[in-house]
């Protein structure tokens, strides 16, 4: 397995290549899974992806949850992961609308953060999402992506403020 920056390892796609496994072999689906453990469905699937840490508060519910889940792969879901993403996966169709749909709406999205609460931007490390499925007002089936992060103002960077700066 490949992340961003062409480092990876065999071993880690095949943690990941397991931790799917103990995920099918429950047959449960991400949001089943996150139901019983308390968590998003997307957090769920970014600790099987290793994109997300285990936290030991959180390992028992996993366990229950995914019964397949060994005591080496629970050690591995704690270990802090190496956060990347794979450069080709912009080309699957589902993540390539996705990033469609953020490029096509972002600039008015930008101005409604800066309108709604001034110069910042939305945090992606205190961040929820979530992806849910609703009926739309046509009866069929729409995929509704929640992303909930928190407001990071910009500051003014003044040198009195610096740490590094100050007279010792």
């Amino acid at each position: 397995m490949e992340n961003g920056s062409g480092i990876g390892t065999a071993a880690e796609g095949a943690v990941v290549g397991r931790l799917m496994a103990a995920k099918r072999h429950s047959g449960k689906n991400y949001s089943q899974i996150a139901a019983e453990t308390g968590l998003t469905n997307v957090y769920v699937a970014q600790l099987l992806h290793r994109q997300a840490q285990l936290k030991p508060g959180t390992a028992d519910a996993l366990r229950a949850a995914i019964p397949a889940l060994t005591d080496d792969l629970v050690a591995e879901m704690m270990a802090p992961p190496f956060r990347s993403f794979r450069p080709d996966l912009v080309h699957e169709p589902a993540v390539y609308r996705l990033n469609e749909a953020v490029m096509h709406f972002g600039e008015s999205i930008k101005e409604i953060i800066n309108e709604e609460f001034g110069d910042g931007i939305m945090s992606a490390i205190d961040f929820y999402c979530s992806v849910d499925k609703v009926k739309g007002v046509d009866g069929k089936d729409r995929v509704v992506v929640t992303f909930d992060g928190k407001y990071l103002p910009f500051t003014e960077q003044k040198s009195e403020h610096m740490v590094s700066k100050l007279k010792h």
